[in-house]
């Protein structure tokens, strides 16, 4: 299978900048659920049973601000992190932040579909809601296998169809629709089968929990998030009305989640 690069979609989104995934990781403080995404997906990771450790498309790497405040947290310092990302602009933000322990860790920017990295060079991949950025995230998944140990483990973080219907309804209705839903060449409802061609003992556990968002700025900022222009004028304006309204009826914007972590096993 010939490597394939990141969608043309994912270059325009975060090739030179890293705001537009701050952007959207803005509307997870507003989680119903009291355990915060990236401290739930870290508490399913058993980091403390794995070594080398490779998280690809790393973004801001907010992941490990999670880990560091863990029961793993004392350990971390024993352990070989890398952390990857097809963006430069990410790649420049992971540095800054990973550069010191107890999180440090090495940065490498490249394609996800082509790692640089030894066959059986790690025994825990972490790849958190970046797949669906790919034009073929089989290729990646190939790598995934390539790059982890007999009896390795991958961890994968997906979406289902319906992950954020209202955030999608309104940027329908106000003419920002999302570039990323239709384009995804993997969700959460076809993850499975895909996996397991390449790994074993494939399990599933979804993410519980809403959004609630009792003021409209992060709501705007999401929809912003989508074009590679700013939101402005008329369509702005109209999203604001459509947002404060339903806030003052209902108290907040809640926008329903359909988060799904996969855990497998390299053979």
């Amino acid at each position: 299978m010939e490597p394939s690069p990141p969608s043309k979609r994912a270059v325009s989104q975060y090739a030179t900048t890293s705001e537009k995934l701050a952007q959207r990781v803005a509307i997870l403080s507003y989680d119903t659920n009291p355990q915060p995404w990236y401290a739930w997906l870290s508490s399913h990771l058993d980091i403390a049973s794995a070594k080398d450790i490779l998280e690809v498309g790393s973004g801001t790497g907010e992941l490990w601000q999670h880990v560091d405040s863990s029961s793993s947290s004392s350990s971390l310092a024993a352990k070989s992190i890398t952390l990857t990302d097809f963006s430069a602009a990410m790649c420049d933000k992971l540095r800054e932040i990973h550069s010191h322990p107890p999180t440090s860790a090495t940065v490498k920017q490249c394609d996800a579909a082509s790692l640089p990295f030894e066959d059986s060079a790690f025994d825990l991949v972490i790849a958190n809601h970046m797949l669906y950025h790919l034009d073929s995230p089989e290729a990646a998944l190939v790598e995934f296998a390539r790059v982890l140990r007999p009896g390795g483990r991958l961890a994968v973080s997906l979406n289902g169809r319906d992950h954020i219907a209202e955030l999608l309804e309104l940027g329908r209705t106000v003419g920002r629709p999302s570039p990323i839903l239709d384009a995804a060449r993997i969700t959460a409802e076809t993850a499975p089968a895909l996996l397991s061609k390449y790994f074993e003992d494939v399990a599933t556990e979804r993410f519980p929990g809403d959004f609630d968002v009792p003021v409209a700025g992060p709501v705007l900022g999401y929809l912003d998030s989508w074009g590679n222009e700013a939101m402005r004028g008329q369509q702005e304006a109209d999203a604001r009305a459509l947002v404060e309204k339903r806030i003052a009826e209902e108290g907040s914007f809640r926008v329903r989640k359909n988060m799904v972590l996969f855990l497998a096993v390299k053979a």
